[in-house]
């Protein structure tokens, strides 16, 4: 069985074929899978569907940091009434510079916030970064005290980012379909990661992997990360998805 863990079945994109596509990742043997997240307004569908998967879709509770504006405060508010509702941890939570620097010191309160919530829930986090490393790296130095464990959503940076990371808390890295696509850097960083360190994702319906890249993502197309994993690492795929599940199983404790 593989773990999906970070997928997105309420998105716009994929939620009219929602269903199917769940049966299409159990059928590819994509057993579990861990829905990320993002802010109250997509927040009510993605718990409708998985309310409907019991031991198949699992809920991460967060404020994603692109959703982060002025009204920060209400967001958070928001979580409250989801907190006893079986979440397997806060996320996606972090940073994301990319789109535009207004609210920088919103989202890093934010952040903070968030990973005191996840430590004070004895929670793990899932962390989505973008142009916003070295930030992300202090205030996880800051938060060191809270004993953090989690991974590196959508991880594509180097060993070094990696190895800084783990200084500060206990961090696997989520493996997508990034890894697949040709002359991906995240490939090299990979033969350094130890594979007890590795989670598999697909952040559909984003980021589909080759040979479906540029298209609608799915779960379903785990299997052909799990692939690319293994020859990176040199192994079989079977190892691959064996101890990736283990890692997903332990982390989330599902």
């Amino acid at each position: 069985m593989y773990v999906d863990t970070h997928t997105h079945f309420y998105d716009e994109w994929l939620l009219p074929e929602a269903e199917e596509a769940i049966q299409r990742a159990l059928d590819a043997g994509v057993g579990k899978m861990i829905q990320a997240d993002v802010d109250s307004r997509e927040r009510p569908a993605m718990w409708e569907i998985g309310l409907r998967h019991p031991g198949v879709l699992y809920p991460m509770l967060g404020l994603y940091p692109g959703s982060v504006d002025a009204s920060w405060r209400e967001e958070l508010d928001a979580l409250e009434p989801y907190k006893d509702k079986g979440i397997v941890a806060i996320g996606e939570i972090g940073l994301d510079y990319h789109e535009g620097l207004e609210f920088v010191q919103e989202q890093k309160e934010v952040l903070r916030l968030q990973l005191e919530l996840a430590a004070a829930m004895n929670l793990p986090v899932n962390i989505h970064l973008r142009d916003a490393w070295e930030d992300l790296l202090t205030i996880l130095a800051d938060c060191k005290h809270l004993n953090l464990r989690g991974n590196l959503h959508c991880f594509t940076s180097s060993y070094e980012i990696f190895e800084r990371a783990n200084r500060y808390g206990d961090f696997c890295v989520g493996i997508g379909g990034v890894v697949t696509f040709k002359n991906a850097s995240i490939a090299k960083t990979l033969e350094r990661i130890p594979l007890e360190k590795i989670l598999l994702e697909t952040d559909a319906p984003y980021l589909a992997p080759v040979p479906y890249r540029g298209r609608r993502n799915e779960s379903a197309y785990l299997p052909f990360v799990a692939a690319k994993v293994a020859e990176i690492k040199g192994i079989s795929v079977e190892e691959v998805e064996a101890i990736t599940t283990t890692n997903a199983l332990k982390l989330f404790n599902i």
